[in-house]
């Protein structure tokens, strides 16, 4: 293999890893500025061929999650006119901040999922279902309760017994995160 293709190698490999890592966070800032997950899934395809495409531009050693971040943001400014036709439509400096402030909440935002992740692990096989059954794309509280052998009722009140556990458990995780003696 000669030196060129191992290098066009190497940096697939570092293309493939970042985007495996940065996924998710890529999609959660394009969620918070698009206002339909299908269109927000199509402009993390359309910003990832980018990001491919353009790979040889990303500087070892930057910060990859904001360099893709804002190709997705220049994505979804090109493709704002798809947008046009829904019935609340941001300009452009609404848009802005809230791209901002995505960008300020992504690492709060991590551990937050982090923690979330951890308390869901604490809950009893049938409730960890429930939950993961209600919040599956597509899913509701009819199927979360038939696929848990529970009435409609008795869903909704575990539901809402297990959000406020979970809120509650996510809580005092972040709080254990925070180095004490300092403000948060």
């Amino acid at each position: 293999m000669n030196r060129d293709a191992m290098t066009e190698t190497d940096s697939r490999k570092r293309l493939m890893a970042l985007m495996t890592r940065h996924q998710r966070q890529i999609f959660a800032y394009i969620y918070t500025l698009v206002p339909d997950r299908h269109d927000a899934e199509d402009l993390l395809q359309e910003t990832s061929l980018v990001i491919c495409e353009k790979f040889e531009e990303f500087r070892p050693g930057s910060d990859f999650v904001a360099w893709a971040c804002q190709i997705a943001w220049w994505r979804i400014r090109y493709s704002r006119q798809k947008f046009a036709r829904s019935k609340v439509i941001f300009d452009d400096e609404v848009l802005a901040k809230v791209a901002q402030t995505a960008g300020e909440m992504a690492g709060e935002l991590d551990e937050r999922h982090e923690a979330l992740a951890r308390c869901l692990k604490k809950l009893a096989p049938r409730d960890r279902e429930l939950v993961l059954t209600r919040y599956e794309p597509g899913s509701g509280v009819a199927e979360a309760a038939q696929r848990s052998g529970r009435s409609m009722d008795a869903a909704y009140k575990a539901l809402n017994r297990l959000r406020k556990l979970l809120h509650d458990c996510v809580t005092h995780e972040l709080a254990n995160q925070q180095p004490h003696g300092g403000a948060a």
